[in-house]
């Protein structure tokens, strides 16, 4: 009863997760304020001809795309479909082919050792157990594979702005851990261990310079930001709440200015090999 229980709570997590993906826009937000991020993570992989590559939550392909274009085999694999959707018609678009599919990234459908290379570019970090989903990752990758991974750091600008948005949402899953600790690099050497070597970190920064003001940057990330919007739509009927987040929010964006609506970004690039 206890397993069957759980199994039922952990899909209307997982039910929650898609709609929230879904709601908004989150291609623009990977085509407008994050596309340099996605080729860095490709860049630091090493990926090319020959490569069987996995993007683990990847959406609407910010790094699968790039990955593809190198020559790889790439599967592309999220647990929304509509994000999905957008990444393969962009792919099309641009004749780019690869594989789109369906994937929790906690129980990933693949035989163990399939790929050469897992790659996940702020996408990881949204599956709520993240020793479960690191699990995964290990058990996909064939020994002597690698492992690149970009996701963001507690104290970078996206650490601090779901900081900010914590009180006002509901209450986690339990058992769900913080999406940014996946940006802290003892946490991820712990979720690994000794399953990996080789392991290189570097804290850096991501320039976002689409915002000209605070405003603008609520403005886009209320609409077409799926975790945004969601604890706003918690809110709903607390305008006072509604108001106090809309004046937090949009003072994190103005004091992040560095002159002219340039913002740094900051991002944990972690790599390894799996053992």
């Amino acid at each position: 009863m206890t397993h069957s229980v759980t199994d039922t709570a952990d899909a209307r997590v997982k039910a929650r997760h898609r709609s929230m993906w879904a709601s908004g826009d989150y291609p623009q937000v990977a085509d407008r304020v994050i596309p340099g991020l996605g080729p860095r993570v490709v860049d630091a992989a090493g990926i090319g001809p020959g490569d069987r590559v996995i993007d683990i939550a990847a959406g609407s392909g910010n790094a699968s795309i790039p990955a593809a274009r190198t020559g790889a085999e790439v599967i592309a694999t999220d647990l929304t479909p509509e994000l999905l959707d957008a990444g393969r018609a962009r792919a099309e678009a641009e004749g780019v082919d690869l594989t789109w599919r369906v994937a929790d990234a906690e129980s990933l459908p693949f035989d163990d050792g399939e790929f050469d290379v897992a790659i996940s570019t702020v996408g990881i970090m949204f599956a709520p157990h993240h020793d479960a989903a690191a699990r995964e990752v290990l058990r996909v990758v064939r020994p002597g594979g690698r492992i690149v991974l970009a996701n963001w750091t507690p104290s970078g600008f996206i650490g601090r702005m779901f900081a900010i948005m914590k009180p006002y949402a509901p209450p986690p899953p339990p058992g769900a851990q913080p999406p940014p600790r996946w940006g802290d690099a003892g946490h991820v050497a712990g979720l690994f261990g000794s399953d990996v070597q080789d392991v290189v970190t570097a804290t850096e920064a991501l320039t976002v310079d689409c915002f000209p003001g605070g405003e603008d940057f609520l403005g886009f990330f209320k609409s077409a930001y799926g975790p945004t919007i969601a604890v706003y739509a918690a809110i709903a009927d607390d305008p006072d709440a509604v108001r106090t987040l809309d004046a937090e929010l949009t003072e994190l964006a103005r004091s992040a200015d560095l002159g002219g609506g340039r913002m740094e970004w900051e991002y944990l690039l972690w790599s390894g090999t799996r053992v």
